[in-house]
């Protein structure tokens, strides 16, 4: 006789609500799972444009240097100071204060383990339960993960025209509760530069109503722009309202050494010492190496990278055309995305899953980057280029232009 299943194996564990359950699954997470079973032709390999990550190791000047450390420099091995090296931090604010014109002292730079733990840290030392962050939408789905989870409300605010965000109608959100504005530029997703007049009215307009300027800046190195994007670091006190966030990932392959870092006013970088030493000590020391060598060797080879980026911008821009003539609508285009709205009647989520099964296309729907309640989203897809050459792009269209769901 065949025997049933106690309750207790049937059920899962007792579970209280928790923050985590306040927030949706990474949008990374969940359309990887759309290839759980998937069994693509020969002929139609796999374009997966859906994270934007590169997908090659770092120089091996690097590696070597890393490599080096780990095997004869005991203290990489070690917990190393909350906030960095000494080393890093200094030569970045050096970095930092040549490209931005500007002076920016290593006591106003920290190191962390990625950039998503910069805007954690960040939020953590700013805000508390119930306080509120506006975040332009479509927004970058981590920074809306984050701030579910440490019970911060989310104030959307729409972008406009060029899909940039207005500084007028993020004033008229701004309640008692609002503790910061965020900005992220070049945009993940849209891809689009934002003109430093724009950032600097969003600056000008957090300092005017004592709030939090966030700008987050992970693909700077990829910006089309020569010099400086932005002169919010040359206003006199600009740590009293900015903190910057940038990530070493993107620009030495460092992804899976997990390397951020922050510019802020040293009593926000002593607030945010007290959440990065709880939750990961110290940023990895390997990792460091690894970005202090790339600072002080890799300008030429970045520029490179800079320029490989920058051809695949203009090939999404010149080859958009057949795409153009089926109803197709480019957005925004620049850094590691393309942000486009498709021609049909159906959701871009369910596009998106079939998508993968008919087309090998992978990528992430609009709705995926905003409120439930902004329909826009339905209608559109970031493209994340970094991962697929000039021929690849070519590709993707040709199979887009012939498909009709």
């Amino acid at each position: 006789m065949a025997q049933t299943r106690s309750s207790s194996v049937q059920k899962g564990p007792t579970r209280q609500h928790s923050r985590t359950m306040d927030t949706f699954v990474s949008p990374i997470v969940e359309s990887r799972r759309w290839l759980e079973g998937l069994s693509l032709p020969d002929d139609l390999p796999l374009l997966n444009l859906s994270q934007a990550a590169p997908a090659d190791p770092p120089p091996e000047g690097l590696r070597r240097a890393i490599a080096e450390a780990a095997l004869n420099d005991d203290a990489s091995h070690l917990y190393g100071a909350v906030l960095g090296q000494d080393t890093l931090r200094a030569e970045l604010a050096r970095k930092m204060s040549d490209h931005y014109a500007a002076e920016i002292s290593a006591q106003q730079v920290a190191i962390t383990a990625g950039c998503n733990q910069a805007f954690a840290a960040t939020i953590a030392a700013i805000c508390k339960d119930g306080d509120q962050v506006i975040l332009p939408t479509p927004w970058y789905f981590n920074h809306k993960m984050w701030l579910d989870m440490e019970g911060v409300e989310t104030c959307p605010l729409p972008v406009g025209e060029a899909m940039l965000p207005c500084p007028d109608a993020a004033a008229e959100l701004i309640t008692d509760r609002t503790r910061a504005i965020v900005l992220v530029t070049p945009n993940n997703p849209c891809g689009v530069e934002y003109p430093d007049g724009l950032v600097r009215r969003f600056f000008d307009l957090a300092r005017d109503r004592g709030l939090t300027l966030i700008v987050d800046e992970t693909y700077r190195d990829f910006d089309s722009r020569d010099g400086a994007p932005h002169a919010l670091f040359q206003v006199p006190d600009w740590s009293d309202t900015l903190i910057h966030l940038y990530s070493f990932s993107k620009a030495y392959r460092l992804t899976g050494h997990r390397l951020g870092a922050i510019a802020a006013h040293p009593d926000h970088l002593y607030e945010m010492e007290k959440f990065l030493d709880t939750v990961a000590i110290c940023p990895a020391q390997l990792g460091q190496v690894g970005a202090l060598w790339g600072l002080q060797n890799l300008d030429d080879w970045l520029a490179g990278e800079r320029q490989e980026l920058l051809n695949r911008r203009a090939a999404i821009e010149t080859g958009f055309g057949p795409l153009a003539e089926r109803g197709w609508k480019l957005l925004g285009c620049g850094a590691y995305f393309a942000y486009v709205e498709h021609p049909f009647s159906q959701h871009s989520e369910d596009l998106a899953k079939r998508l993968v099964r008919e087309l090998g296309v992978m990528m992430l729907p609009g709705s995926m980057f905003t409120p439930k309640s902004e329909t826009a989203g339905h209608r559109q897809f970031r493209i994340a280029f970094a991962n697929v050459d000039e021929d690849g792009i070519q590709m993707l269209f040709d199979r887009l232009a012939g498909w009709h769901p």
